[in-house]
């Protein structure tokens, strides 16, 4: 599931994400070469393959006692469950807040290459947690959404 072209960086300085980003904040950022705009890209990260969404039903399954969003918000504009916040010619950027932590997905298309990028804020001992359990399955989702995006490259 790790693909070739597939690497971790660090967020395009130009990034409207970089502006919530405190000290003990998670964020991650990978890139990979392709052409393709935000929104496309962002629609072809959320459009998850069986294997993440089977990992995403697990997650409703355990998450779902605890009262934390499954589905996202309702929204005039979204890519998959995330409701879009924030979306130029080169960035779009999608997430929301729950009771645990905030996150934001940032999707940044530029000089020939797409970043995906996220960015957590952990509210309280149970955000954290959660991320630290998650880990590991959002670093498989990020990087073959990525590869899909980077097969996609004309």
């Amino acid at each position: 599931m790790y693909a070739t072209g597939v690497t971790a960086t660090e967020l395009p300085e130009h990034s409207l994400l970089g502006e919530r980003v405190a000290a003990t904040d998670f964020l991650d950022c990978y890139c990979v070469a392709s052409d393709l705009s935000p929104r496309r890209a962002a629609e072809v990260i959320t459009d998850f393959p069986g294997w993440a969404r089977f990992l995403l039903h697990i997650r409703r399954i355990v998450t779902s006692p605890f009262g934390l969003s499954n589905d996202g918000p309702a929204a005039p504009d979204k890519v998959g469950v995330f409701p879009v916040e924030t979306e130029t010619g080169r960035e779009l950027i999608a997430g929301f807040n729950d009771k645990h932590l905030d996150f934001r997905v940032s999707v940044v298309s530029q000089n020939g290459r797409v970043f995906l990028a996220t960015w957590v804020h952990p509210h309280n001992i149970g955000g954290w947690l959660y991320l630290k359990t998650i880990l590991p399955f959002h670093i498989l989702i990020a990087r073959d959404a990525l590869a899909r995006v980077g097969a996609l490259h004309s």
